[in-house]
């Protein structure tokens, strides 16, 4: 495809690397042709990187295969995941599931988007609902607006959660943040 038919979000191919296009930029420089000053996320290490391409230029589109895996267990920094349509158990190590196992609780549905076979990015549902096992009691009388408490969740992740959280209350967080949404009612 053409440098000036890419989109955010999209996927390519560059010297051998998996990048997904972050933004773009359309310069016209004051000699020559136009170019866009792209910032690029290296899928492999999570790097950001800002290329200059020419709006001529051909590009190398990657596609990607999503699929659905259930989260089944970690030992160690080893995570295993199976297969929702083939029910194939695929492992995968704390490079590759990044934050996800502060996340995620046995059967939890997770997306996994392939790459000639192999995973490449791994997408948490934005929010996972948790248990609280661990907080301090709530204050009588702290009226103060904004006093968050540290709340231990069952997955050991330690977040901010409002005064009126107690042990034992399930919560729900969003993933991209890492910050508390609201009490679910069970």
């Amino acid at each position: 495809m053409k440098a000036s038919e890419m989109k955010k979000g999209q996927t390519i191919k560059m010297d051998g690397v998996l990048y997904v296009i972050v933004d773009y930029q359309h310069v016209k420089l004051g000699k020559g042709g136009a170019v866009y000053q792209t910032k690029l996320k290296n899928l492999t290490d999570g790097g950001i990187r800002d290329v200059r391409i020419r709006a001529e230029e051909v590009l190398e589109e990657a596609f990607l295969e999503k699929r659905n895996f259930e989260y089944l267990y970690s030992t160690g920094n080893e995570h295993v995941f199976m297969d929702l349509e083939t029910y194939d158990q695929i492992t995968l190590d704390d490079d590759a599931f990044g934050e996800g196992p502060k996340y995620c609780k046995p059967n939890t549905p997770i997306l996994i988007n392939m790459y000639n076979g192999k995973p490449v990015v791994v997408q948490l549902p934005n929010t996972v609902d948790l248990k609280v096992v661990d907080t301090a009691p709530e204050i009588k009388g702290a009226t103060a607006t904004n006093q968050y408490k540290p709340a231990t969740l069952e997955t050991g992740l330690v977040i901010q959660v409002p005064p009126f959280v107690k042990v034992g209350e399930v919560v729900r967080v969003d993933t991209r943040t890492g910050e508390y949404v609201t009490r679910v009612k069970e």
